[in-house]
């Protein structure tokens, strides 16, 4: 079957940029476009059967009992927050580096927000940063109710550890893994919900799969997961049971309480059911990928990612981020980027620490306050890494990287 793939210029590529080799690229096949298609030429566009299967075959795969479809994975955060009841003097902790919508989600719903750092091994929430804060918060009086952590560029967390202490000091645990569909956490797929009340995919276009836009959230619990399918589809049942009074006839339906229209299309669930049918596939590719990055550039001025021990797991690969390493001679990280930019390569980075943005610092957050993160941030380069990315396409990223990080 062909494979036509084509780049997807997003808001994060500079509009100034020639960019040949970007950093994230979708992989279409004609089965998706016929899957499509075949929606486009049906009696449903959206809130038909489509997104149901989609929802199943993504449980069916995590070995979890329910998946939640919705129009993004911000809006999956946004609604899982709200399933636990996250309200206004709510405390909600994550990591500096990830996307804004990973602490915004707990803003949306009025609680306040702070952050764990990172463990400078793995760019993850630091599990040992996280016993102190909260030993320290018990003290205080202070402890949050949620605790997100994050699986950077596909990598799960420390998530034993993390639910250890979620069971010690009674907080519960939505997993951010965004990045990181189709990996897996010492035997078991991430999206299994065995160290979380709920794990949140993304299926943006640079994802592992896509949906064009999408998310789903993944539950054990059946009542998280009624309420999620309620808060995405503006509050409203049609269940009798969660009605407050008996129906008016088969037309009737109830806002219960106060939701908001995430829904996600049939043509977004078709499209992404016919990715999934290809994940182990994409997978592979990313693996491959990484391990030819891994035998080309150790010589070089960059810190390498460090891979995921084999029983410990795998990760989803959505990223491959070195760390520009100006102790072993190379220039800054802004040089190079620019460097690699102007030669037609789509680098990017992951991520510009949440709490330095400016409409944090209303909270009282500054510079210094989360040093792993910043130095992290610092020197993050991410490379391209998609699953039609070619050996000589990574040859040519690999010499202009070469020739970008002479001083």
């Amino acid at each position: 079957m062909q494979n036509t793939t084509q780049p997807s210029f997003r808001h994060d590529i500079c509009k100034e940029d020639k960019v040949m080799i970007p950093y994230g690229r979708q992989s279409i096949s004609d089965d998706d476009v016929a899957a499509v298609s075949e929606v486009l030429r049906s009696d449903f566009l959206t809130q038909g059967p489509r997104v149901p299967e989609f929802e199943q075959a993504v449980a069916a795969y995590c070995g979890v009992a329910h998946g939640v479809a919705m129009n993004s994975a911000t809006s999956a955060l946004h609604v899982a927050c709200m399933a636990l009841d996250v309200g206004p003097g709510d405390l909600v902790w994550t990591s500096p580096i990830s996307f804004v919508a990973s602490a915004n989600c707990a803003r949306y719903c009025g609680a306040d927000v702070d952050f764990v750092d990172i463990d400078p091994a793995n760019s993850n929430m630091s599990a040992a940063l996280l016993a102190d804060k909260l030993a320290a918060a018990k003290a205080s009086g202070r402890l949050p109710k949620v605790v997100i952590p994050v699986h950077l560029a596909g990598r799960s967390c420390d998530m034993a550890a993390i639910a250890d202490l979620a069971n010690e000091y009674g907080f519960s645990v939505i997993e951010d893994a965004s990045h990181a569909i189709g990996g897996r956490y010492y035997g078991n797929p991430i999206g299994c919900c065995e160290f979380s009340d709920i794990t949140v995919f993304s299926f943006h276009p640079v994802k592992i799969v896509t949906s064009a836009e999408g998310g789903m959230a993944m539950t054990e619990d059946p009542e998280l997961a009624s309420r999620m399918e309620r808060l995405r589809s503006h509050g409203i049942t049609r269940d009798e049971g969660e009605m407050h009074e008996s129906p008016h006839g088969p037309w009737y339906y109830e806002q219960v309480e106060l939701g908001y229209n995430y829904r996600m299309t049939d043509l977004q669930a078709a499209l992404g059911l016919s990715q999934f049918g290809r994940i182990e596939t994409f997978i592979e590719a990313r693996h491959k990928i990484a391990a030819r990055y891994d035998t080309l550039l150790p010589d070089l001025p960059i810190k390498l990612p460090v891979p995921v021990p084999t029983d410990q797991g795998r990760s989803g690969l959505h990223l491959y981020p070195v760390r520009v390493d100006q102790t072993r001679g190379a220039p800054p990280r802004a040089v190079v980027f620019r460097r690699l930019r102007a030669a037609g390569i789509g680098v990017q980075v992951h991520y510009i620490p949440i709490h330095i943005q400016p409409d944090f610092k209303q909270f009282g957050f500054e510079h210094g306050q989360y040093p792993a993160a910043e130095a992290y941030y610092a020197e993050a380069l991410s490379l391209p890494m998609f699953p039609a990315l070619t050996e000589e396409d990574q040859d040519t990223v690999v010499a202009a990287l070469t020739l970008a990080l002479k001083a």
